[in-house]
């Protein structure tokens, strides 16, 4: 089974940038659509962004359309998530699983909290 590892999380003001990135161990995963997904407090985990298994197609939750940007690096098992222009409602703890479908066991996630 694969493990899912995240990191690069943080405190940021609003407008800044902060860049995820997500580590796999234990097997490839370049067979597979990857996203990334977060959790706000007192709401369910929602996808914010996946990517193809070669990289080559992207899509955004309408929410994130245009500030944040997927990316992934098989040769290296990882996946990445640039997140620019951020808001205060973008906190939340981000996950990195499978996409659409989350098949994989998660990680223990990367907090991301942004300050008005």
């Amino acid at each position: 089974q694969v493990q899912l590892v995240e990191s690069g999380g943080g405190l940021v003001q609003a407008g800044g940038s902060l860049r995820l990135s997500c580590a796999a161990f234990g097997r490839t995963f370049d067979h597979l659509w990857m996203g990334w997904y977060r959790q706000a407090p007192g709401r369910e985990r929602e996808l914010v962004a996946r990517v193809t298994y070669s990289g080559g197609i992207t899509s955004y939750a309408d929410s994130v359309k245009g500030r944040f940007t997927i990316s992934r690096d098989n040769t290296k098992s990882t996946v990445a998530l640039q997140m620019n222009s951020l808001k205060p409602e973008d906190t939340a703890i981000y996950y990195c699983n499978a996409a659409p479908v989350p098949t994989l066991d998660w990680g223990q996630g990367t907090q991301v909290t942004v300050s008005s």
